[in-house]
């Protein structure tokens, strides 16, 4: 199957509008409700918590009534609430640099990812084989984190290999019709492709590398909403809180409603949840009040800095709102 942009698109944005029709007790909820711009990516881990609070009228249970924005990735994210388009949104590990650069709140924490691959085509099989071969990867993202972790771990620099910026759809049909040797990408995305490519070759993976390195997703906050309106953001973090619980509670189920509300099929995403951890809410409290969390974005921050994305990240209790998570 070849996945091109406008496709990619098309898909998520009629997924959106599939989103499960509002019961009369939440839209006279909504009469009363805060106006909320939330974003989102089309996968599972993008999409989950806000697939389920839409289903299970979530949004209007704590107040708020969303409007849900779909992107293809957390920096374009950051851009959006930094342009003051978006209040909330969702971003992977790899673009956590940028909070820490003091550009968004961290507001809550979403799931530990192992997702995350290294692809080849056939004949590939090890990170020193991609020496001067063209590597596909979307900037600023976990595939891009993991790519940088391979290299360093096979004793190479990127500049080893030729790496070309690629949005991720354009890295599924790049990579499907042969025009790069490799990609740093992540399922559900590696499923689509192996179905173009079966006999592609995973040569490294985010488990190869936890728990030394945790590769945590989270959402985010305009900064300026976190200042100016702490109340609207316990209320999204208290949906969020919902959400989790009730995909932590039923993995499968929240699978089932995430590919209705993305009007796509539930197999990749199945696949993509089986490679994720899924805390609840209070065990992401406890690990917000004991340091474990800031110890994830710390050992995020030293992977940035060692990749020369960052040179002073700010220390995580100064992006990370651990008081209004965990006391919420």
């Amino acid at each position: 199957m070849k996945l091109t942009r406008r496709h990619f698109l098309t898909t998520a944005a009629a997924g959106a509008l599939a989103a499960p029709a509002l019961s009369l007790t939440a839209r006279g909820a909504f009469a009363q409700a805060t106006p909320v711009r939330v974003g989102y990516i089309a996968d599972y881990f993008g999409t989950s918590l806000t697939a389920i609070a839409s289903d299970q009228d979530l949004w209007a249970k704590h107040g708020l009534e969303p409007d849900l924005k779909v992107f293809t990735n957390g920096p374009i994210q950051i851009q959006a609430l930094g342009a003051g388009s978006l209040d909330f949104g969702y971003v992977g590990p790899g673009a956590l640099w940028l909070p820490a650069t003091g550009k968004a709140k961290l507001v809550a924490m979403n799931a530990l990812g192992l997702s995350d691959r290294v692809i080849a085509q056939a004949g590939f099989n090890t990170m020193a084989d991609l020496k001067g071969k063209k590597i596909g990867v979307p900037e600023g993202t976990s595939g891009d984190m993991l790519l940088r972790l391979a290299l360093a771990k096979a004793g190479m620099q990127l500049s080893d290999v030729e790496v070309i910026k690629m949005d991720p759809p354009t890295v599924v049909s790049a990579f499907a019709s042969k025009q790069i040797d490799a990609a740093g990408i992540w399922y559900p995305l590696v499923g689509i492709i192996k179905k173009t490519v079966p006999d592609l070759v995973e040569v490294a993976k985010s488990a190869d590398f936890y728990p030394a390195n945790s590769f945590p997703s989270a959402f985010v906050a305009r900064n300026e909403v976190v200042d100016q309106d702490p109340g609207m953001v316990k209320k999204f973090i208290a949906v969020m809180k919902d959400a989790n619980d009730y995909r932590a509670a039923d993995v499968p189920r929240s699978v089932a409603i995430t590919a209705k509300f993305l009007g796509v099929p539930a197999e990749p995403l199945e696949t993509e949840s089986q490679n994720g951890s899924f805390l609840t809410s209070a065990e992401l409290v406890a690990a917000t009040k004991d340091g474990t969390v800031a110890n994830w974005l710390k050992g995020l921050n030293e992977q940035f800095v060692a990749f020369g994305k960052l040179k002073n990240p700010l220390d995580p209790k100064d992006y990370y709102m651990a008081d209004l998570y965990a006391g919420n």
